[in-house]
């Protein structure tokens, strides 16, 4: 998995409340087991019309947001099932933090698993991102894992908790593969001392 340390770029606003899962990803491209390919259909029936052009109203078609890093939602992100395709299509289209009032638990910890910071803020400090990010591509916010911050074009700081394990993981790029993996030595030495101590397992 992809380390996340510290991140600067063009964050995109996306105001909705209640953006769930299937809005993220709809369940038409949930056939696929791949992690890439999927950022193409990110907000798929909001990006495209029914003949597959793309919508130049919403904002990740815009100019200024095709290559965004940091999305700044709405309350309640990622609510509805718990396809992992979600984080999975976020990912693939480039969005490496999103912040919100609040997330759906299981996307939440999804984010984490998938090299994606999620970000918890007062929804005060959220508007006050929200409007940074209106203001297209010349505002870069700056989002520091070690540190816990997020900083906007103007400079203005804003401090994030997150769990120090969660942290760790993402900080060293471990998803669950690569934690079991930190311990192949310690898991060795088990099956080896259990093979002598149990021969007939």
């Amino acid at each position: 998995m992809e380390k996340f340390t510290k991140i600067t770029g063009v964050a995109a606003p996306m105001p909705l409340i209640n953006i769930d899962t299937d809005m993220i990803i709809p369940k038409l491209f949930l056939k696929t087991i791949k992690r890439s390919g999927l950022g193409v259909n990110l907000f798929d029936e909001m990006r495209y019309d029914d003949d597959r052009n793309e919508r130049p109203d919403f904002v990740l078609n815009k100019p200024a947001y095709r290559n965004t890093e940091v999305l700044v939602a709405g309350d309640n992100f990622g609510c509805g099932s718990s396809r992992e395709h979600a984080p999975w299509a976020i990912k693939d289209f480039g969005i490496r933090c999103v912040i919100s009032t609040s997330f759906a638990d299981i996307f939440f910890s999804n984010c984490f698993k998938n090299g994606i910071l999620p970000i918890v803020l007062p929804k005060e400090v959220v508007d006050v991102l929200m409007q940074d990010a209106e203001k297209g591509e010349n505002a870069r916010m700056t989002v520091d894992l070690e540190a816990q911050t997020v900083t906007t074009s103007d400079g203005e700081v804003f401090a994030f908790e997150v769990d120090s394990f969660k942290k760790h993981c993402l900080l060293e790029g471990l998803d669950d593969i690569g934690l079991t993996l930190n311990k192949v030595a310690a898991i060795d030495g088990f099956e080896a001392k259990a093979a002598v101590e149990r021969p007939w397992v």
